[in-house]
């Protein structure tokens, strides 16, 4: 293999720049973590309302939820992600739409978390329904017939069982929310794929660049899932078996 390897490239000045190629990368990981974790807030947050939806006695709330579930888990997050970026400011009043597009502070930020806030909302809600479903139906009605309405028996009888029943399965969505970040780079983020790439065709040592991001990429993932063990093992059920991550 007739390459050339320099690892000192990272602190290397740009090409017309003062900046230094490590520079960028930390940028990008700036970025990447700024976008996973606002938009892991949203879904959590979207995750778990769609998924007690999903659950309730009410047919049309159900076919709501239902509804929302399957738009944005069928479609591709990178196809999301140019819908909301290209087209949703085209549907919108003319008004709002110049100002989403010539004036909204951090335009492609802004945009990269709703998306990927979204997508990965849908996959909360099922995780979050499955683990509801899981439980026994007697504790819903005994939540009832000790006198509480149906928003209280969720709030203090069925999701604490069951949110720490889907840790395991929410560790997951939780890394793929740093490893589904790198569709950003499609719009403009300035995240770790996006650096990479500039990085490459500047530098052009790109197999330095992209083993970096990887280990970036890993740090990010691995770190997610150190975290969510954490709370695992602190929420755990008694008498239940946990696996291990």
């Amino acid at each position: 293999m007739n390459y050339h390897w320099n690892w000192g490239i990272f602190l290397e000045q740009v090409k017309g720049g003062d900046e230094t190629y490590l520079d960028w990368l930390l940028t990008g990981f700036g970025w990447t973590v700024a976008v996973s974790l606002s938009a892991w807030v949203m879904a959590l947050t979207l995750g778990i309302l769609l998924g007690v939806l999903r659950t309730v006695p009410s047919k049309s709330l159900v076919a709501a939820a239902t509804a929302w579930v399957e738009l944005f888990r069928n479609i591709p997050l990178l196809v999301q992600m140019f819908l909301w970026f290209f087209v949703m400011p085209e549907l919108l009043p003319a008004d709002w739409g110049l100002w989403v597009k010539q004036e909204l502070p951090a335009k492609e930020f802004f945009t990269a978390t709703i998306c990927l806030g979204l997508f990965t909302s849908s996959r909360v809600a099922e995780q979050v329904r499955a683990g509801i479903q899981a439980l026994p139906g007697g504790q819903l009605m005994a939540g009832l017939a000790m006198g509480l309405s149906l928003p209280q028996t969720y709030r203090y009888v069925l999701l604490p069982t069951a949110l720490r029943m889907v840790v395991p399965p929410l560790t997951s969505e939780f890394m793929n929310v740093f490893k589904n970040s790198s569709v950003a780079f499609a719009i403009g983020v300035m995240e770790l794929t996006f650096q990479a790439k500039q990085m490459q065709e500047d530098s052009e040592q790109g197999i330095e660049t992209f083993l970096a991001v990887t280990l970036l990429y890993f740090i990010c993932a691995f770190t997610a899932n150190r975290v969510m063990a954490v709370i695992e093992a602190r929420t755990r059920i008694p008498g239940t078996v946990v696996a291990q991550h």
